[in-house]
């Protein structure tokens, strides 16, 4: 790979697109598979070099250095900036690449990237091009597939069924043999040493971190596919080809039949086994002989096994506590995931006493017969309208707004304003002229407007809040359901979303 041209800052080899692109890295890896596969024996001795000195990676600086790896972490912020982070580096032995020039080329045999950084940047492509490694905490654990993995991505849902599906293997088979991890925020590779065959991983994958990994999966789930992290891919026709990889190697495919792109995902599948969910029963003649169902039919939850056996009973709607539609989705895909290990019972006793992830619905408190909410996760348009329908009538004061990652508005000023009882948005951020814009150009905002809807504009993060608490009277909700990540104002949604509850708890 010697020829590069340029899209945005990114190499890419010439005349290659996504796809292409997708199946040389593929080719690559299997080339590399003997290092990879075999890293705990073989990293003693070999220098190791890791991309960004975030919290997440600091368990895998701790585990290459104990095995005996010569360690680099190469990271944009200064010594000063990462803190305590480069005291714990310095003292596991690692030489620290920092600033400016951090990305200079690499003399390193193994690079752990971040998934933050594309694979395909310009110093990463040469050193590969050199014959170093180029892999990731997930990607190298994936490959040592230790026990069964159910792994799940798409745009909305992904941590909510990801832990739903941890919590129903659980129910199965025990709490110590059930491990949680990946994009929800909890890297996997240094507990390998725990897992055994009888084990079992979930793990949520983001797009990002599926750009290289080829991985055999138990089941793989894509909740849905719409427009996300478009200033980070090349466009949607990258980002959907990155969700895809996740099916590459699965022994079953769970996909959302309701989504224009994951319904056209599956029916493509001709060999791979797929577990469709929907809010409706599926019509007749979509299903292969090796699909199966979860569907809705009359606010009951039912798992079809195969095209012509009789549906099983697994729960009502109403017997899960989370609220709202979207959140019944979640449960049909993780029970479509886990139907072959967890019984109907174990799947129904999880959804009647689960109470949600942080940061996703949360219940901050009421102050004067006002309810506070945070939805800080909420980084999409289609995420904030999911939490908008789940709060049902109740009049809604929303604070929306942050890090512009080039996706659409327009779903989000639908989702606004057609809602009536959605009757001020707050907008904040670096996306609050976007969102205005949106809204204002929407079809329905004079009829709103007129009826006395309100735009109010809060640069500061902590003005929103508090803009949103003085407009807001008794019976109201202030919901915190950005649409956007955080990365304006934040290093993630968690610090946005515990902020958030600073504030209110001080109000």
């Amino acid at each position: 790979m010697k020829d590069y041209v340029h899209q945005k800052k990114f190499c890419f080899p010439v005349a290659y697109d996504c796809r292409i692109l997708y199946n040389n890295i593929g080719k690559a890896k299997q080339s590399e598979g003997c290092l990879i596969m075999n890293i705990l024996d073989n990293i003693k001795g070999k220098k190791a070099a890791l991309l960004g000195a975030g919290v997440t990676n600091m368990p895998l600086a701790e585990f290459l250095a104990a095995r005996g790896a010569s360690l680099t972490v190469r990271d944009l912020k200064t010594e000063d900036e990462l803190g305590e982070r480069a005291v714990v580096l310095r003292n596991l032995g690692a030489e620290l690449i920092l600033g400016e020039d951090y990305l200079r080329p690499f003399n390193e045999d193994v690079i752990f990237r971040s998934p933050g950084f594309r694979p395909d940047l310009p110093s990463l492509c040469a050193a590969q091009a050199e014959g170093k490694i180029l892999t990731s905490e997930m990607e190298t654990f994936l490959s040592l597939h230790p026990c069964p993995t159910y792994a799940v991505t798409g745009s909305d849902g992904k941590s909510t069924t990801t832990t739903v599906i941890s919590l129903m293997l659980r129910r199965a088979l025990g709490d110590e043999k059930v491990f949680l991890g990946g994009n929800i925020g909890e890297p996997l590779l240094h507990r390998y040493p725990m897992m055994s065959e009888d084990s079992a991983v979930a793990v949520e994958l983001s797009s990002f971190q599926l750009m290289t990994i080829d991985a055999p999966l138990e089941a793989a789930v894509i909740t849905n596919i719409t427009p996300n992290h478009l200033n980070w891919h090349t466009g949607m026709d990258e980002y959907i080809e990155a969700k895809k990889r996740i099916l590459r190697q699965a022994k079953r495919a769970v996909l959302n039949y309701d989504n224009d792109i994951t319904r056209e995902i599956g029916l493509s599948l001709a060999d791979t086994p797929v577990t469709w969910f929907s809010k409706n029963p599926l019509p007749y003649g979509v299903m292969k002989p090796t699909d199966r169902a979860v569907y809705l039919h009359n606010e009951d939850m039912y798992y079809l096994p195969s095209p012509h056996a009789e549906a099983v009973f697994l729960m009502k709607t109403m017997d899960i506590m989370l609220p709202g539609m979207h959140n019944a989705e979640n449960y049909m895909a993780a029970a479509g995931a886990v139907i072959d290990t967890v019984s109907p019972e174990e799947i129904k006793a999880v959804a009647s006493t689960f109470g949600g992830v942080r940061h996703r619905l949360e219940f901050v408190r009421e102050k004067d017969g006002v309810r506070f909410y945070n939805g800080s996760i909420d980084s999409s348009p289609t995420r904030t309208a999911a939490a908008l329908s789940a709060l049902g009538d109740r009049p809604i004061v929303l604070i929306c707004g942050g890090y512009d990652k080039n996706i659409p508005f327009e779903p989000l000023a639908d989702a606004v304003l057609s809602r009536k009882n959605v009757h001020t948005i707050v907008l904040t951020g670096a996306t609050l002229q976007k969102i205005e814009s949106a809204v204002k150009s929407h079809p329905l905002y004079t009829e709103r407007a007129a009826e006395g809807f309100r735009i109010l504009l809060s640069p500061s993060f902590d003005d929103a809040v508090h803009c949103a608490a003085d407009e807001a009277k008794s019976g109201d909700t202030v919901l915190l359901s950005p649409a956007c990540a955080s990365f304006d104002a934040f290093p993630n949604f968690e610090v946005r979303g515990d902020h958030f509850k600073e504030l209110v708890n001080a109000l």
